[in-house]
């Protein structure tokens, strides 16, 4: 019945494709920005790349729902200033001057949910980077925030605990949020924040994170398996939540697209937009989207829709923006005479693991080959690799699958590895979301049905073409595969080093501050060090002296098993660090040229 069923869905979708009419002609409108004192300097990534995708960039709407945006209004600080009062910028976050709703910075937005402004994250918030050269600002959009989001998240869980326990705190809240009975908002205050304080005591580590680092993988299990599977009414299972200790600073954008596989161990397969949903549903997950997955009478697969606040349009349109994101070009003159030595010492050096491959996968929905990402270890940090393979009770997923024409998918068990629940809970959306009613009278998936199903496909061509691309998500150990014998090695993805100057500090887990650092023997390397915008151009990452933000990391100095499994640790990459001194400044002009 599941077969013949998805027979006739896949058919219709393909019906449906060839009687669209596609004449959208889509042409970039660059338009100039109103002069400001404390307007940045835009870097050069890309004629593609407009003031108006940047502006939509930064506040594209992609289901994220953290609270109501009345509530945040209303909200101070325990020190008694309001949220609001500097947009965020004690967190490092980034002023929106073409912001609809003042105040809110970048990667922030009211988003309507149910007829309520309801405050929102998108991907910019933790991808857009702005850096300070003598005095002078320099935004690089799609490049890793310097953003303290665990600070973020335990002010808000302070702010809310006083105003949930304590009565003056809430009736001085309750006075500026507007229209609300008030026992009622005490109420609807106090069930938000059940789950909301769930996650964060139960997740956020000592030390913390600090500016630029963030543990995403953790977050999006723990709250996937934390506070959204559980049994009604609370949906908590607070034993599936763990530490979030291993913290990673935020990836680059650019490229991101075209890589086979992404996320820094390589476990996400990459390279097609509907491979992409797959990467950013996951990130919404991380930042609060409403994911609520229920019981059906069928017995082969659950709803995942019904209560969920994942906007497919909007991740349709992110990933579109992100395309047109070229890496940053070096801003500063170059030195033409080392220029030429340090390609040759690059192509002797680095090129055989950063070099651009195009052997990478050919897709489902994509006939263009990706760049081939080398995924290897290289002796980092491994604290992120290692929870890749927690196991979680399954909650109301059990029993789950999905039908999926000719393949062998064996239902979910009562406890499981999280990211296999992570990618059937994200294949399950995405199928739901393929064949939903109101999905498809507003043309959503138009562009990715267009990229998936040539026009001349037929219904059992476009059936194997979406179900070979779903295929692809289930990559989970167990679901479609024999558990691997031996325990595997840590790796790491390589990535290609395209505008690596604008990504300090280094290594995944952001433990090295420039790359000058990291030419030294890891013995060598610094331990401790400031983080903020202020950069250096020559040593190519952050400067020594910073004056932002008052925030130090605190590395590991030793090179052993157990620091290596810190989240911490500077060492491994030993690449490059014989080279004499002469070389290695060859070596970091030709970096800052790519």
């Amino acid at each position: 019945m599941g077969g013949i069923a998805m027979s006739g869905i896949f058919f219709f979708l393909s019906q449906r494709k060839k009687a669209v009419v596609v004449a959208a002609v889509i042409s970039t409108a660059f338009i100039t920005l109103a002069p400001s004192h404390a307007e940045p300097n835009f870097t050069d990534q890309g004629s593609a790349w407009s003031a108006a995708d940047r502006k939509d960039y930064y506040v594209r709407d992609q289901g994220s729902r953290l609270l109501p945006l009345s509530w945040f209004k209303a909200l101070k600080h325990t020190d008694g200033t309001g949220f609001l009062e500097d947009s965020l910028g004690r967190y490092g976050y980034l002023p929106n001057p073409d912001t609809a709703t003042p105040g809110l910075p970048i990667g922030f937005l009211a988003a309507r949910e149910n007829g309520v402004d309801t405050l929102a994250m998108t991907c910019a918030a933790c991808h857009t980077r702005q850096i300070e050269v003598s005095g002078v600002s320099w935004r690089i959009d799609g490049g890793p925030a310097i953003a303290d989001f665990q600070g973020f998240l335990a002010d808000l869980d302070k702010a809310f605990d006083k105003i949930v326990h304590n009565d003056d705190a809430f009736a001085d809240f309750a006075s500026r949020v507007p229209d609300q009975d008030r026992a009622d908002l005490h109420r609807r205050v106090a069930e938000w924040f059940q789950p909301y304080h769930a996650i964060i005591e139960k997740s956020l580590p000592d030390p913390p994170w600090g500016l630029g680092r963030l543990d995403a993988v953790s977050m999006i299990y723990n709250r996937l398996v934390g506070l959204d599977i559980g049994a009604s009414p609370t949906r908590i299972l607070e034993d599936n939540m763990e530490k979030a200790n291993a913290p990673v600073r935020y990836p680059f954008l650019w490229n991101a697209p075209i890589q086979d596989f992404t996320q820094w161990p390589g476990f996400s397969p990459n390279g097609d937009d509907l491979l992409a949903l797959n990467r950013n549903i996951g990130e919404v997950f991380g930042v609060f989207a409403i994911f609520h997955p229920a019981e059906t009478l069928l017995p082969i697969k659950k709803r995942y829709l019904d209560d969920c606040s994942l906007n497919f349009e909007g991740l349709l349109r992110l990933e579109t923006l992100i395309k047109k994101i070229e890496p940053p070009k070096w801003p500063w003159a170059l030195d033409r005479t080392l220029l030429g030595h340090g390609k040759e010492l690059y192509d002797r050096q680095c090129a055989s693991c950063h070099e651009i491959d195009l052997r990478g996968e050919r897709r489902a929905c994509n006939a263009k080959p990706t760049w081939k990402t080398l995924v290897q270890d290289v002796g980092t940090d491994d604290a992120e690799f290692k929870i890749l393979f927690r196991e979680a009770s399954t909650g109301v997923l059990e029993g789950a699958w999905l039908p999926l024409p000719n393949v062998n998918l064996r239902p979910l068990g009562s406890r499981e590895k999280i990211i296999d629940l992570l990618n059937l809970s994200i294949a399950g959306s995405i199928l739901d979301g393929l064949v939903d009613p109101r999905l498809l009278i507003q043309h959503t998936f138009q562009p990715l049905l267009e990229e998936c199903l040539p026009n001349d496909s037929t219904a059992e061509a476009s059936k194997n073409v979406l179900a070979q691309s779903l295929q692809n998500l289930l990559v989970g150990e167990g679901l479609l595969k024999p558990k691997p014998e031996g325990a595997p090695k840590p790796s790491y993805e390589s990535r290609v080093l395209k505008g690596i100057w604008a990504t300090a500090p280094y290594l995944h887990n952001g433990s090295v501050p420039t790359l000058a650092e990291l030419l030294k023997p890891p013995a060598q390397r610094v331990v401790d060090f400031k983080v903020g915008p202020a950069y250096d151009i020559e040593n190519v990452g952050l400067s020594k002296d910073q004056t932002k933000f008052d925030y130090t990391f605190r590395g590991k100095a030793e090179c052993t098993q157990e620091t290596r499994s810190s989240g911490n640790s500077h060492c491994g990459h030993d690449f490059g660090t014989q080279l004499n001194d002469a070389d290695k400044k060859a070596l970091l002009e030709y970096l800052k040229s790519l």
